[in-house]
Order: structure tokens, then C-alpha cells, then sequence
């Protein structure tokens, strides 16, 4: 369980240490892959500091499927390495956190002139165990029409031939980010958002350090490595502009868009991942009071730093459900909440944004700049080993200093006391045993579980010191203690969309605590009116913006 101190309340002190201390490497970017990196590199003895520019899982990782799946539709591109690899990668992440990677049967319909026939996806399914040495009861099945729709009545009848029924892993793509991180502190990492790399710092030509922007006081300093890996995601370009060294391969950015839906309005009863009149294939996936669906895949070219969702999108999801669903019409103002986000590809000549390969590539500049972008959630765990194992060769290289090899794969994440995910599901139980006397309901246990973990037991004990008479307030109130003192929650939006997840899939909860979680921002932090005002408006603003689609998005 995570007691280390993770805030932004001491964050004069963190400068301070990043200024003073040498360290080996630099990771700039706090998403999956930079967190994976961090923790990989520190737990082999690295002295090691992470920077990410906005808060922690703000860019691409907190806006994914969230997925860690084999990726099935690899296996039509002939891909059998990548099956093999994140197909593995599944069960291992599943082991280093049960409580957040969560087994999840997934549904594969059969229909007519569908993109898979009985035959290729009982040989495709078939495959994919094996590549992903999948065992038990987590192998294949194939169905046949009857019992396709015993499992899920809402498949279309007429078309439906059978399914195949696969085991895949369900996650919160922003929590595995900040328990990857945090578990990095535990072998000495420090790590900081709302810090910006603005440039280089060379010696002899070399890299030796970056330059970094406080993006909170707006005060400049410099950490000083013998090495810097960019894993910035879609800003990775940028970076190399800044060094000089964007050229030969380059990123290709596309968006990919999720829409969410009260379950009531979209009930299936198990995630299905199901076909698109165009071609393309698209998951509905069952979370709590909520189904969310997606993805779309499309070029993008725009303003990185603020990627919506507009219209075409929300038409696009929408008739693709209404299509695979017959008995469901899903309508415009059916959508709770949305998200949008990028996916930072390898470019292709010719390939269309949907053909592009998710493989990861690492590219090194002429003065050592390390850049690494593409793959997949679900690769983090072997990018950031493949990363490091190249930091590893350069220092014994140049410092004669030998790395032991990569040990990620069995050091379990913060929260995690679990040894198999069944003691996940009787911890829930016990936990809504505790809290139910105080009005909490099984989803509200479900949700500290696989938010949390174990240190479940620290936010209840900061909620059992809490003088609040609404028990509702008074939880959503030790969360918020927990992530400012754990976890680096630095404003709201850090708190409702990235650490707790609740802008996408329990928005209400947003508006319903809204003011209460600012009034104790303002006397943690110590703000003024006008700041609370400012955050106020921001969250109303994003309130708006993930829940309307009205035709002026067009």
C-alpha cells in the first residue's frame, strides 16, 4: 500500500530536489509509456526523474478504449508478433494490479457479410489462445445463433449466424498510469506535472538535461541527466523540432472517439466488439451505471491540445450501434459523456489512419535524444522494457556500468495485495459489508475497489475523520484528500476526470459535488475566490463540452 507522500503540497520541495540531484535519465511525459519507463527504470537502480507538461494521463492515456486486449484485428493484418506480445502482456498486467485490470468476456457476433466468417474467426480465435498462451476457462468458445443470443438478447436476429466468445481485460487506462507511477517512487523516482520541457541542455553536443518550465509559477530550471527519453506521445515531434532531429520517420496522429450512454438506454449485458457497416470494428463495453462505445479512426491535424468530440463523430458511433443493436434507437440526446483522444502512429505512405500499424518505434537523435512513440496500452510494460534495455547498453557503453535486466513484470503496482482477482471480488464484498451501514450501495464498494485497491482502507480511514454530515460529501471528500496527499491531484479536473474517472462514467456526480470538492481545494491550497471561480467555470465548460452535441458542433 502506497504511503509515500505524492503532492503538489510540497512541490517547492520536489523542484528543489530536481534541481539539485544528477540524475541518469530524464523521462519526459507522464503518460502509460513514460510512467512504464520510470518505474521500469528505477526499480533497475536508475536515479530517475519523470516531467509531464499537464497532469499526469491528461493526453492519450486517459482517453483510450481502456482495453489491455490482445488485439484481434492484428491477426487480418498477418501482425502475429504484436498478437503475441500484448496477447501475453495481458495476463502479466492483470497479475501486477487485478483489482484494475479486470477479466472481461468479450462477444464476437457472426452476421452476415460481416468482416468475420465462422471459419476464420474460430481459426483466428484459436490462434490468438495459443499466441497468447490463453488457458482454461478463458479459451475460446464458438457459439452458435441460439446461444449468441441467450448471452446477449439485443444482437440482431435476423442477421446473426453465432459469435465467437473470447476472454479479454477491462482497465482505467489514467489509474494504471498513476499507480505506475507512484509504484516508481517506491525505487526513488521523482516525478512532476505541470512541468514543461522547453528545451535542451548539451554538452560536448550531447544531450545533458532539459529545461523546464514551472506551467504553475511560471519560474524556469534545469535537471541535469546523463540521459533523456521523450515519450511525450503526440507532442514526441515537437520535441524533436526542438532538437533538431525530426527527420525520417514521423508521427501520424488520429483521433479516436468514445461516446457514453446510461445503461438503461444501452443494456448490454457483456462487452461486444461487433462490426461497422464501413468495415471497421467497434467495442461496446458494459461499466458500471454506464456503456461506452467506440472507437472512431481518423486523420488529425489540428490543435493537439484541445481534441473534441464534434458531431460526425457522435453520428458516426451512434448509427454504427443503432445498426449492430436493431431493438435499441440510440439518439443524440441519449449521450452522457464522450471523450476524444489521439493516437500517436508511425506514419505510412498510402495507408489509411485505420491500416497503420500500432507498433512502437524508438528513434535516437544524432545527440542522443531517445524518442519512443506508437504501440499500445496494452504494450506499455515491454515499450518501456525496450526503452530502458537501450539506456542500459548506452551506459556500459559510456560509463562501463552494467544494468540488471528488467523486473516489471513481478512487481505488483500500488494497491495491489491481491493474489488472484477472486480475493478482488470477496475485498468488494467485505468492503460494501463496512460501508453499507452508512447508506453506500455494492457499486459504491465496486468503485473504491478498482479505483483504489488496498488503499481503499487509507480513504476510508481519512473518511472516518471527516466531520461532514452528508456521508456522499464526506466520501467523495477522503477521495479527494487521498489524491491531494497521494497523488498529485493539483485541480479539480485532475480529481473528476483522471483519478476517480467520473466526467465519463458517473458525470452526474461531477455537478452533484461540484461545489463541495472546490471549497476544499480553497482550503487546502489556500486560492482566492477568483481561482475557485476560474476552476468553476473550466469544469462547467467541460461539463458542457462532453455531454451536448447539439448541431452547432457541426
Amino acid at each position: 500500500m502506497s504511503t509515500i507522500e505524492f503532492s503538489n503540497l510540497k512541490r517547492k520541495d520536489t523542484i528543489a530536489q530536481l534541481k539539485k540531484e544528477h540524475f541518469d535519465l530524464v523521462v519526459i511525459g507522464g503518460g502509460i509509456t513514460g510512467g512504464g519507463i520510470a518505474l521500469d527504470a528505477a526499480s533497475r537502480g536508475l536515479k530517475v526523474a519523470l516531467v509531464e507538461k499537464n497532469d499526469f494521463a491528461s493526453g492519450t492515456s486517459s482517453k483510450s478504449t481502456k482495453l489491455i486486449h490482445g488485439g484481434l484485428r492484428y491477426l487480418k493484418q498477418f501482425d502475429f508478433w504484436l498478437v503475441k506480445e500484448v496477447g501475453s502482456e495481458r495476463a502479466i498486467v492483470h497479475k501486477l494490479a487485478p483489482h484494475l485490470v479486470l477479466p472481461e468476456k468479450m462477444l464476437l457476433p457472426l452476421i452476415e457479410n460481416g468482416s468475420y466468417g465462422k471459419w476464420l474467426t474460430s481459426i483466428g480465435l484459436k490462434v490468438y489462445d495459443i499466441l497468447a498462451q490463453v488457458t482454461g476457462e478463458d479459451k475460446r468458445k464458438m457459439l452458435e445463433k441460439k446461444e449468441a443470443l441467450k448471452l446477449e438478447p439485443l444482437l440482431p436476429k435476423k442477421i446473426l449466424k453465432g459469435a465467437g466468445y473470447y476472454a479479454e481485460y477491462r482497465t482505467d487506462d489514467a489509474r494504471l498510469t498513476i499507480e505506475n507511477i507512484k509504484t516508481s517512487l517506491q525505487f526513488g523516482a521523482t516525478a512532476l506535472n505541470y512541468a514543461s520541457v522547453t528545451d535542451f541542455i548539451y554538452k560536448d553536443k550531447t544531450i545533458a538535461g532539459v529545461a523546464v518550465k514551472d506551467e504553475l509559477s511560471g519560474k524556469t530550471f534545469t535537471i541535469n541527466a546523463k540521459y533523456v527519453i521523450s515519450a511525450a506521445g503526440p507532442w514526441v515531434d515537437e520535441l524533436r523540432s526542438v532538437n533538431n532531429s525530426k527527420k525520417g520517420k514521423r508521427l501520424h496522429l488520429t483521433k479516436g472517439v468514445h461516446l457514453v450512454f446510461p445503461k438503461e438506454k444501452l443494456p448490454v449485458k457483456q462487452s461486444v466488439y461487433f462490426d461497422i457497416p464501413d468495415g471497421r470494428m467497434m467495442f461496446a463495453i458494459p461499466r458500471g451505471k454506464v456503456t461506452y462505445v467506440g472507437t472512431t479512426d481518423t486523420n488529425f491535424n489540428l490543435d493537439k491540445d484541445n481534441v473534441r468530440t464534434d458531431l460526425a463523430d457522435a453520428i458516426y458511433l451512434l448509427s454504427a450501434v443503432n445498426n449492430m443493436f436493431p431493438k435499441i434507437n440510440l439518439e443524440m440526446e441519449d449521450i452522457v459523456s464522450s471523450w476524444a483522444g489521439l493516437r500517436p502512429l508511425i506514419h505510412e505512405e498510402g495507408k489509411s489512419a485505420s491500416e497503420l500499424s500500432r507498433k512502437d518505434e524508438i528513434f535516437t537523435s544524432d545527440t542522443g535524444l531517445i524518442s519512443i512513440a506508437g504501440g499500445k496500452l496494452t504494450g506499455y510494460r515491454k515499450m518501456a522494457e525496450r526503452v530502458v534495455d537501450r539506456i542500459a547498453k548506452m551506459l556500459e557503453e559510456d560509463h562501463q556500468k552494467e544494468l540488471k535486466p528488467c523486473t516489471t513484470d513481478k512487481i505488483p503496482l500500488c494497491g495491489n495485495e491481491f493474489k488472484k482477482f477472486k480475493h478482488v471480488k470477496k475485498y468488494i464484498t467485505a468492503i460494501y459489508e463496512r460501508i453499507q451501514i452508512d447508506g453506500f450501495s455494492e457499486h459504491d464498494a465496486w468503485f473504491l475497489v478498482t479505483n483504489y485497491g488496498k488503499q481503499t482502507e487509507t480513504v476510508l480511514e481519512l473518511y472516518s475523520k471527516r466531520k461532514e454530515t452528508d456521508n456522499a460529501t464526506k466520501l467523495i471528500l477522503a477521495e479527494l484528500q487521498f489524491g491531494i496527499a497521494y497523488e498529485m491531484v493539483q485541480d479539480p479536473m485532475d480529481f473528476f476526470i483522471r483519478r476517480t474517472g467520473r466526467l465519463y462514467f458517473d458525470i452526474d456526480s461531477v455537478r452533484q459535488f461540484m461545489e463541495p470538492v472546490l471549497q476544499e481545494f480553497q482550503v487546502v491550497y489556500k486560492v482566492d475566490d477568483a481561482q475557485i471561480l476560474q476552476w468553476k467555470e473550466t469544469l462547467m465548460a467541460e461539463l458542457e463540452e462532453h455531454s451536448n452535441f447539439s448541431m452547432e458542433r457541426v
